[in-house]
C-alpha cells in the first residue's frame, strides 16, 4: 500500500512537471503523429496532458479502486485518444481526450466491481455512476418537502430522471447493494459451519432419473421398430424422408423421384403413421404417455 501510494505520488509530480502546450504546439505535434507517426510528438502529447488524465482518475476513488490502476486506465484513454484525434476538425485535444479517458476509466471500474457482469451499455454504465447520487438527491429533496418516499416510488422516479427502465433501476440496486461473497466462505463462526456453496441446489440428473430416462428411451426405440416392420417399403422409404432425415425432404420432392403428385405422397405418409400409432397402441397402452 505505502509502494503504491509512493508511486501515485511520483506519478502526480511528473505530470505536474510536464509543459503546458499552446494551441499551436498541440497541433503541431498531432500532425506529427498523425501524418508521420513520430513516437516523440506522441510523447509529449501524451506527458503534457498526464495531468488531466490523473485528475480525472481521483475522482473515482470513491468506488475502491486502487489509485495506481484507475491512473494507468487513464493513460490507456488518454493514449487512444492521441491515436484517434483528428487535427482537422479544429477542437482541442484535451477536450477530445476527456471523453476518451472517461470511457477508459468506467469501463475499468465496472469489470473489477463485481465478478457478475455489470454491463456495459450506456443505460447502465448512466445507472451505476449516477444512481447514488441521483437517490440521494431525491431523498433530500422529498425529505425537504416533508414528503416519505417508498422503495417503489424511488426506483421509478430514478428511472424517470436516469432515463432508463425501471427493470434496470432495480437490478442494479442489487448489484450495488453489497460485495461479492465466496462460496466457500462458513454460515456461522462455528468451527465446523458448512460453507454456502453446500446449500446450493444440486440441478444435476440424478442416477435413478438417468437409468430410467435411458430405460424409457430404448424401450421407445423397440415400439418404434416394431412399428416400422407393419409399413411395406415404400412407406417406410417416405417416413424414414420425411421424420428421420436431419434435413427433411419437401412431400414434393419425394413426389418426383416416386413418380407420384404430392398430395398422394401426403397421403401415403399421413396413412403411414396411422398404421404406426396403431401398431404401438397394440404392443403397449404406456405408449399413449409418449404420443400424447
Amino acid at each position: 500500500m505505502a509502494l503504491d501510494t509512493a508511486r501515485d505520488m511520483s506519478l502526480s509530480r511528473i505530470a505536474m512537471k510536464a509543459e503546458l502546450l499552446d494551441a499551436e504546439t498541440e497541433l503541431r505535434l498531432a500532425y506529427a503523429w498523425r501524418d508521420e507517426r513520430c513516437e516523440q510528438s506522441l510523447h509529449r502529447l501524451i506527458t503534457a496532458y498526464m495531468r488531466l488524465a490523473i485528475s480525472m482518475a481521483s475522482k473515482f476513488k470513491r468506488y475502491g479502486a486502487p489509485m495506481n490502476d484507475l491512473i494507468q486506465e487513464a493513460g490507456l484513454g488518454l493514449m487512444k485518444a492521441a491515436d484517434k484525434f483528428d487535427p482537422d476538425r479544429g477542437v482541442r485535444f484535451s477536450t477530445y481526450a476527456v471523453w476518451w479517458i472517461k470511457a477508459s476509466i468506467q469501463d475499468y471500474v465496472m469489470r473489477n466491481w463485481s465478478m457478475v457482469r455489470t454491463g456495459s451499455t450506456s443505460s447502465q454504465k448512466s445507472l451505476f455512476f449516477n444512481m447514488r447520487r441521483v437517490q440521494a438527491r431525491l431523498e433530500r429533496e422529498s425529505a425537504a418537502a416533508g414528503e416519505t418516499l417508498d422503495r417503489h416510488q424511488l426506483r421509478q422516479m430514478i428511472s424517470t430522471e436516469i432515463g432508463v427502465p425501471l427493470h434496470d433501476v432495480e437490478m442494479m440496486e442489487g448489484r450495488l447493494s453489497g460485495s461479492d461473497y465466496s462460496l466457500n466462505a462458513t454460515q456461522s463462526t462455528e468451527d465446523e459451519g458448512r460453507e454456502w456453496i453446500d446449500a446450493l441446489e444440486d440441478d444435476s440428473a440424478q442416477a435413478s432419473e438417468t437409468v430410467e430416462h435411458a430405460h424409457d428411451t430404448e424401450q421407445l426405440r423397440e415400439w418404434l421398430l416394431h412399428a416400422m416392420n407393419d409399413l411395406n417399403e415404400r412407406e417406410r422409404f417416405i417416413v424414414r424422408e420425411r421424420k428421420l432425415r436431419e434435413a427433411p425432404r419437401t412431400l414434393e420432392s419425394l413426389g418426383q423421384e416416386l413418380s407420384l403428385s404430392k398430395e398422394r405422397v401426403r397421403q401415403l405418409e399421413a396413412a403411414a403413421f396411422g398404421k404406426m400409432r396403431k401398431s404401438l397402441e397394440n404392443q403397449s397402452r404406456e405408449v399413449l404417455h409418449f404420443l400424447a
